[in-house]
């Protein structure tokens, strides 16, 4: 029987491609909160050239990311991740000795363009026994999260005290360290794992992209990170209008995410519990639409601005949690890693278009006008998905097949025949396995087993 237990590889693993992880979303994040406050004192600066600089951040991730993830079957995935680096200390450095906003530009297209989010995952799958590859991914999941969070609140104090420029040189620092992590302490890979849970296959692109629930929930992500970067464009503006000075912005982040935390994670264990994912989901939606309306109305009232900002948060953090669960329980089987680089690639987009759009409405008209604009879409988006129906619940694995497995010629007429089981996928040149399962009904260890007896 398998050993469930983490072994030292995967604990290397989860450490160092973890951290590495982290630091592309830091490169994303850290701006946010402050670039469109710090960043008007550069040279050439205005509203809109500022969320250009944001913005192309997430086009170039989301151009390269796909690409990425395709060719580091080829030439290796932690020499692929290693130039992704090279490229993300380039860019900070040109953008750490700028002071023109048209730098800040090219340097943030550059950091964006070492897309290697689809590689350390496949690396991770390389590295990481099949039974323990969902708390692996787990793993990597929270990271987004607490990376979001934390750069959310350092990056107002750091650059406060040292500058706008002090960010670009922590992540071009964190950058140098993780080429080390990678060389020194990531394990090797001994062997490419073709795993379709967790990397994208070639010619699984256009089944993705016909699937019309994949297609909304593309678009419910992509609206979601639209709205993040306007409300973020919108902010320091709302709350300089309540006199709250912008070295303290950073309490207001770290009080308003850590409450919308503790009530996230509730929200979510009842939602899977309760197989009521449906409502939750549309619930946020209706949350987020209240939030803005709340913003729009705040004018110069303190506490009726938080109020805003924590439902927005707090639905925001919802969102991003339910979304991507729902991508894995809707994507046809063999095919999730596809679907989550779609996924990711549509997130990267939000994030561009965001910042692009929200700060030419902001430059060209007014705050009210952008807030306007954000009530438009996510009505827009809420009258998409009113229709969407309860997902299945039920998750899927990969198993490697032996000789034994693979002489079994009616193998997946056998495990459908087995209880809580309900999809199964044989892939004989990729000697893989991959099956849908109701796990209140089954689970890994009892599949195995069955396997043993055939």
């Amino acid at each position: 029987m398998n050993d469930n237990k983490l072994n030292s590889t995967e604990l290397r693993a989860i450490f160092g491609l973890g951290m590495i992880f982290s630091l592309r979303m830091l490169g994303m994040f850290m701006v946010l909160p402050v670039l469109t406050t710090y960043g008007m004192a550069l040279q050439d600066s205005n509203k809109t050239l500022i969320g250009i600089a944001i913005g192309i951040y997430g086009f170039t991730q989301a151009i390269f990311q796909i690409p990425f993830g395709l060719i580091s079957d080829y030439i290796g995935r932690k020499s692929l991740i290693i130039f992704g680096l090279l490229l993300l200390i380039l860019g900070s450095v040109i953008s750490a000795n700028s002071s023109s906003i048209w730098n800040i530009i090219f340097g943030r297209a550059l950091q964006g363009s070492g897309a290697i989010s689809a590689v350390v995952m496949a690396l991770l799958s390389d590295l990481t026994r099949e039974q323990n590859l969902s708390k692996v991914t787990t793993c990597i999941g929270i990271n987004f999260g607490v990376t979001f969070a934390t750069a959310m609140i350092i990056s107002p104090v750091i650059t406060n005290s040292f500058g706008l420029h002090s960010l670009f040189w922590i992540i071009t620092f964190l950058s140098i360290i993780s080429i080390f992590i990678v060389i020194f302490f990531v394990p090797h890979e001994t062997n490419h794992v073709i795993n379709r849970e967790v990397g994208i296959v070639k010619d699984s692109l256009l089944k993705i992209l016909a699937n019309r629930k994949l297609i909304n929930l593309n678009i419910s992500i992509f609206f979601l990170h639209t709205l993040l970067m306007c409300i973020l464009i919108i902010l320091p503006y709302q709350l300089r209008q309540v006199n709250f000075p912008l070295s303290k912005h950073w309490q207001i982040y770290l009080t308003t995410m850590t409450i919308a935390f503790f009530l996230v994670v509730p929200s979510i264990m009842y939602a899977e519990i309760k197989k009521k994912i449906k409502p939750i989901f549309i619930s946020g939606i209706i949350i987020i639409l209240i939030s803005i309306i709340i913003l729009q109305n705040s004018k110069n009232y303190f506490w009726i601005l938080i109020i805003g900002i924590q439902l927005f948060l707090f639905a925001f953090s919802l969102m991003e949690s339910i979304i991507p669960s729902l991508v894995s329980k809707e994507s046809p089987l063999g095919y999730k890693g596809t679907a989550m680089g779609f996924y990711s690639t549509s997130q990267f987009l939000g994030v561009s278009f965001g910042s692009s759009i929200g700060s030419w409405i902001y430059a060209n008209f007014n705050s009210g006008t952008l807030l306007l604009f954000c009530i438009t879409i996510t009505i827009i988006w809420l009258l998409i998905n009113l229709n969407m129906k309860e997902p299945p619940y039920i998750i899927s694995m990969h198993i490697k097949m032996n000789k034994e497995l693979l002489a079994i010629s009616d193998i997946e007429k056998k495990l459908k025949e087995q209880p809580g089981i309900s999809e199964v996928l044989v892939v004989l040149k990729e000697k893989s396995l991959y099956i849908k399962i109701d796990n209140k009904i089954t689970n890994r260890k009892k599949i195995e087993k069955v396997l043993s007896t055939f």
